[in-house]
């Protein structure tokens, strides 16, 4: 894949197309000892494109940004916009549109402890003017926009008794800041949601998008910074304790992200008072982007250009809270020709879901379509 000179573009719109020619590294067996009963959960003559999915808590939810398939002869929508569906026999049904219609949306996210309340980025009416989707270098088919009327916003969705289908409520604004705000997530006790904003003064002063991590505390509501430095910070999430965060950088500025874990730093109110330390988890060659916890803390999945920037696939980092400074070598998870990333679990553990290009569906541009797929998980050390 070549990246952007934008660096920011792998990281904010959370879906990445990769370009180039695949490698041919298929190997079912390899990938079959971490996943089981692998099977795809979205399909092209539904969805042009569907990508970055998460579970609810209970895993009867998933929420996952996608383009509708347009009917013959029209054109696909230029913005994602947010759905839920139940997942039911590892099946998704009763999808339903949770955002505005026309809005531009990313990131969406769960309430721990609230069924079926979301939040995710929004622009909640059109995207401003001039920052429609369609930044592209090349002839790659990456495309990014950083919408400045992104904020973060909630929705809610509740489930009929009669036929289990799904109605959506919303869209409220959870907070409003200047910029785009998107990238959301809550801690697990639902008291803090982490995000990420584009610094519009550093990024006019480089040239391209520079985005910093937030914290929002629903009691104070106050908003505390916690990672603040040069190139994008972004795609942050809770560790299942509360205790960390994990996220991906240009701190380097070489266009290659590398994974990062910090410390919080708590106050005896229990309100986010910034981090303690930070550590790096990566520093090598490649991008290395989207990383998510286990529930069991101790490692993270991820999606690396380490085969290839042609052919993303799936990796997972051990973590070690007590020495987590310890150097941990990446053990690859996925074996597929095409993109695979974005990779997330249940809160049981029990599934890894994943953003792929695998498989015989095709866009309506006739390339390799961006679906969700759903797999067992057999765990770290490989299964039967």
């Amino acid at each position: 894949m070549p990246i952007p000179t934008i660096l920011a573009a792998v990281s904010a719109l959370c879906l990445a197309q990769p370009g180039g020619a695949d490698v041919v590294n298929d190997d079912p067996k390899a990938e079959s000892r971490f996943l089981g009963d692998v099977r795809q959960l979205t399909f092209a003559h539904d969805w042009a494109k569907a990508g970055e999915s998460y579970f609810s808590p209970d895993g009867k939810l998933v929420v996952f940004q996608a383009v509708p398939t347009p009917a013959e002869g029209e054109e696909a929508s230029p913005h994602y916009g947010m759905y839920v569906g139940t997942l039911s026999n590892d099946k998704l049904k009763g999808i339903t549109l949770v955002s505005n219609e026309g809005s531009a949306n990313t990131c969406g996210w769960f309430h721990p402890t609230d069924w079926g309340k979301i939040i995710f980025g929004s622009t909640v009416g059109s995207p401003s003017e001039g920052e429609q989707p369609g930044y592209q270098r090349g002839s790659g088919r990456y495309r990014w926009a950083f919408p400045s009327n992104m904020e973060i916003v909630e929705a809610e969705v509740k489930q009929n008794t009669a036929d289990s289908s799904l109605d959506a409520f919303g869209v409220d604004v959870v907070f409003e800041k200047p910029g785009y705000t998107a990238e959301c997530s809550y801690s697990p006790d639902a008291r803090h949601i982490l995000y990420a904003q584009v610094d519009e003064a550093k990024s006019h002063e480089t040239g391209r998008p520079d985005a910093d991590i937030w914290v929002y505390d629903t009691e104070t509501k106050e908003h505390t910074i916690l990672v603040e430095a040069d190139g994008y910070d972004g795609g942050p999430f809770f560790s299942p304790d509360g205790k960390w965060i994990c996220y991906r950088s240009d701190r380097r500025g070489d266009n290659l992200l590398q994974l990062f874990v910090s410390e919080l730093a708590y106050d005896e109110s229990g309100h986010i008072t910034g981090i303690s330390r930070e550590i790096q988890l990566t520093d090598n060659q490649h991008v290395n982007w989207a990383p998510f916890w286990h529930p069991s803390g101790e490692f993270m999945v991820y999606a690396s250009s380490q085969v290839s920037h042609g052919n993303y696939e799936v990796f997972a980092i051990p973590f070690d809270a007590d020495n987590p400074e310890k150097t941990q070598e990446p053990v690859r998870i996925t074996y597929a020709s095409g993109f695979d990333g974005l990779p997330v679990f249940s809160a049981d553990g029990e599934w890894m879901m994943w953003t792929a290009q695998r498989g015989e569906d095709r866009s309506p541009d006739g390339k390799a379509s961006s679906q969700l797929w759903i797999a067992k998980w057999k765990g770290l050390e490989g299964g039967e």
